[in-house]
Parts: C-alpha cells; sequence; structure tokens
C-alpha cells in the first residue's frame, strides 16, 4: 500500500521525528477507535426483560460473552497472525478483519434474538487482532511510551463515544437496538479506510531508535516457545492480575450503564464520553512521563510503578465512596482511571520496556497476545459467576466489592512479579545492536539496559 503514495511516504521519511510521530500517533489512534464503532455499540442497548433461552443468564450478558468469548479467541490467534504479519501485510489484515465483522454485526440485525449470540461471537472473532497490528506500527521507538499512550486513548475514549453515537441513533432516528450496531459500523467506515492509508505510510524505525529500543521482527514457533520459558517467573504473576484486570475492566465498560443508573445518572448519555474522556487524559498525561526514562530497566520499574499505582487507585477511590467524601460520578471516573493506568500497560509499553531492557530481538505484540488471552478468558468467567451464582445482586454492588478484592490481590501479584524481572541481573552493555550481518542476540540472552 506505500508504495503507492511514494511522495507522501517519502516526505513522512524525511520530515521530523516529532512530525512523524504526531502523523503516526494520530493515525494509530483513529484507527483503533474507528474498530470499536464495529465492537462496542451493542453495549449501549439494554435489551431488558429477556434471558437466553430460558435460562437465568440475561440476554445482553449473553451477547456480551458470545463477543468476549470470540475476541479472546482471536487473541489465540493473533498469538500467531500478529506476530509473523509483515508490513505489506498488515493494512489489508486490518481492513479485512473490520469488515468481516462488520458483515456480522448485519447478520445481529436479522437473525432472531437467541441466534444473535452466533454473530456477536463472529464478529469479536476477527476484531480481537487489530490492537496488535496497530501496535507493531509503533514499537519499538525511542518514544513509543508517547505513542503508545496517545493509542491507548483510543480504547479508552471510544468505548464510551460509540455507545453515545449507539444511544443517539436509536432515541434520535428510531434505530432499533437490533439495527444500531451495524448502523454504528456503517458510519465509521469511511474514516476507518483513510486512518489505515495514513498509518501505512508512516516510516519505520530509525537506526537510532534501533539502536536504542533493539531491533522488532517477527518471531517463529520455536522464538515464542523460548520467551515463554525466559519471561515464565515474572509472567505467571503478571498475567494473573491481567486475567482479573481484563475482566475488570470488560465489567465496567459492558455494564457501565446499569452501573450509572444505579448511581442516579439514568438517561443521561454524555456521561459516557465525559467520564471517559477524563478518564484517558489522566492516562495518557501519566503513561507519557515514562517517556522520560532512557534507561530500560528504570522505564520497566516505572512502568510497574504505574500499574500499582492505578491498582491501589481503585481501592481508594471505593473507600471515598463508601464514606460518602466523593460522589458516584466521581467513584466512576477515578475507578476508570485506576484500572486503565493498570491495564493500559500491559497492551503498550510494559513489554516494549521488557525487551528493549532484555536486548532479544523480538516484537512485544506476542507478549501483548499472551496476556490478552488470557485476560479476556477471565473477563468470560467473571461474568458468568455473576449471573450464576449473584444472580440477585445489582451490577453496582457486585461491582463495588469486585474493586476491593481487586485493588488489594493485584498489588500484591505486581509487586511479585516486578521483583522477577527487575532483579535479574544484566550483563552487557545497554541498546546493543548487532550490524548487518551480525549474529543477533537469541531470546533469552540479556543484553541491555
Amino acid at each position: 500500500m506505500r508504495h503507492t503514495n511514494g511522495r507522501l511516504a517519502s516526505w513522512l521519511e524525511s520530515s521530523t521525528p516529532a512530525v512523524a510521530g504526531a502523523v503516526s500517533v494520530t493515525a494509530a489512534f483513529s484507527t483503533y477507535f474507528c474498530m470499536y464503532a464495529f465492537r462496542k455499540p451493542f453495549a449501549a442497548a439494554s435489551f431488558s426483560g429477556a434471558s437466553f433461552l430460558g435460562t437465568a443468564v440475561t440476554l445482553k450478558t449473553a451477547y456480551v460473552i458470545g463477543q468476549t468469548v470470540g475476541y479472546a479467541l482471536s487473541k489465540f490467534a493473533g498469538i500467531k497472525v500478529c506476530s509473523e504479519a509483515t508490513r505489506a501485510a498488515r493494512p489489508w489484515l486490518l481492513i479485512g478483519l473490520v469488515g468481516v465483522a462488520e458483515v456480522m454485526l448485519l447478520l445481529f440485525a436479522v437473525l432472531p434474538p437467541d441466534a444473535r449470540v452466533v454473530a456477536i461471537f463472529l464478529n469479536g472473532l476477527p476484531l480481537g487482532m487489530v490492537w496488535g497490528l496497530v501496535v507493531q506500527y509503533l514499537e519499538g521507538r525511542r518514544n513509543s511510551e508517547l505513542l503508545l499512550a496517545g493509542l491507548s486513548c483510543a480504547f479508552i475514549v471510544a468505548s464510551g463515544t460509540v455507545k453515545d453515537v449507539g444511544l443517539y441513533l436509536m432515541s434520535g432516528f428510531g434505530v432499533s437496538e437490533a439495527w444500531m450496531p451495524f448502523t454504528t459500523g456503517l458510519l465509521f467506515f469511511p474514516p476507518l479506510l483513510l486512518s489505515v492509508w495514513v498509518l501505512d505510510l508512516t516510516p519505520p524505525p530509525t537506526a537510532q531508535d534501533v539502536r536504542e529500543r533493539v531491533r522488532r521482527a517477527p518471531m517463529d514457533a520455536s522464538q515464542r516457545r523460548a520467551a515463554l520459558a525466559e519471561y515464565a517467573a515474572g509472567l505467571i504473576p503478571l498475567l494473573l492480575a491481567y486475567f482479573f484486570l481484563t475482566a475488570y475492566r470488560d465489567f465496567r465498560d459492558n455494564f457501565s450503564v446499569e452501573i450509572r443508573d444505579a448511581l442516579g445518572y439514568h438517561g443521561q448519555a454524555a456521561t459516557f464520553t465525559r467520564t471517559e474522556f477524563l478518564v484517558a487524559f489522566g492516562v495518557m498525561g501519566a503513561l507519557a512521563l515514562l517517556n522520560i526514562f532512557r534507561n530500560s530497566r528504570r522505564g520497566l520499574a516505572a512502568t510497574y510503578a504505574a500499574i500499582g499505582s492505578g491498582l491501589a487507585l481503585m481501592g481508594g477511590a471505593t473507600l471515598l465512596m463508601n464514606a460518602h467524601w466523593i460522589s458516584g460520578f466521581w467513584w466512576f471516573t477515578l475507578v476508570g482511571l485506576g484500572s486503565y493506568l493498570a491495564y493500559v500497560p500491559y497492551g503498550s509499553m510494559l513489554f516494549d520496556r521488557l525487551i528493549a531492557a532484555k536486548g532479544v530481538v523480538a516484537t512485544s505484540v506476542f507478549l501483548i497476545y499472551v496476556a490478552d488471552a488470557t485476560g479476556y478468558m477471565g473477563s468470560v468467567g467473571v461474568q458468568l459467576y455473576k449471573d450464576l451464582f449473584h444472580h440477585g445482586q445489582s451490577h453496582l454492588a457486585f461491582f463495588v466489592r469486585f474493586t476491593l478484592i481487586l485493588s488489594v490481590a493485584g498489588v500484591v501479584l505486581v509487586l511479585l512479579s516486578a521483583l522477577s524481572f527487575i532483579r535479574r541481573p544484566v550483563r552487557q552493555q545497554p541498546g546493543r545492536v548487532p550490524s548487518e550481518g551480525a549474529t543477533t542476540p537469541a531470546l533469552g540472552t540479556e543484553v541491555a539496559n
């Protein structure tokens, strides 16, 4: 795709790092923002008064779980697909995956209510690979923290915004709950195409980026197995924390309408966008500060500190609300800020820093997708647990209890992982990447920082 627009691509390659970075992060943000219009609008509908196949599971929960299962399986597929994807294949994969998801939303609109679970499952199946393909355009750069923080704002802001669009289509134009997801996706397809086109024109990492952050390259099966063996001790507690953190984030996202109604904000659709913009700017500001750490080990330690701080904020805000010191609006905003401050680094700078600190030629997308595949299994499990074992408990009461438990347990698990990775000895000079023709460090060989 790049070769058809050589002049624009050449201009970007010859531009300053600030200009190239601004274009890259804007295109990446826009691409992922548009993807959310094919994933999350259905959550704005309540589908109230209906159960799935006459069971205790509500219809909306069945839809949420159906899409989440598809999304989780997509993460498993992404371990291979995204890790091995070449630069030339990425734009076509992005467009094709989202196109399939939109067709499934059309199927969702025309099927009977119970059968829509199949359509929403197939909708989630391709979308889970979009994140990894977009991250590959931004990883392995000296300013990756800034770029990835900007990209991460997309899924924080987009989720609330596309749900507001869905609510407006239903209330302002009379679009039904069944047709609203497809209609929302249709509105966002043209800007998606433009965003992918611009994203694919952005230049690859420079030689200086490679010297500081290590070359990023596709990984075959043997390299992936070696990476897991190398990082197992630190990964296990990290993945366990992410298992519940992903479930928490998804529960807040998918049932935000019900939680906010219980807090007294019924019918105030704009609160979706308002709270998530506050969260997005807070997360972006905090995580962008990680870019000041040029040494990768210190940067890795700072990233762990950000994750732990986010988990602690969730618990602290809940105690403040229970004591009636803050309102429900600010509680919902603060637990959102804390959860995303803990969640976002997993999908962006945490593994980017880890690879740079260890000095192995690899792609952070592989470890991101191992984490995501684990996390979305937790999301399905927690949602089923709530409906099957706490059916009579309100979404708000369940969410408050979940917040307190995760805050404490999450801090402990993240601390264990940090001690495993950061205390390991480093044997060679930071940032050394072999010249062309030389042997690159094998996975499991520590080189940097």
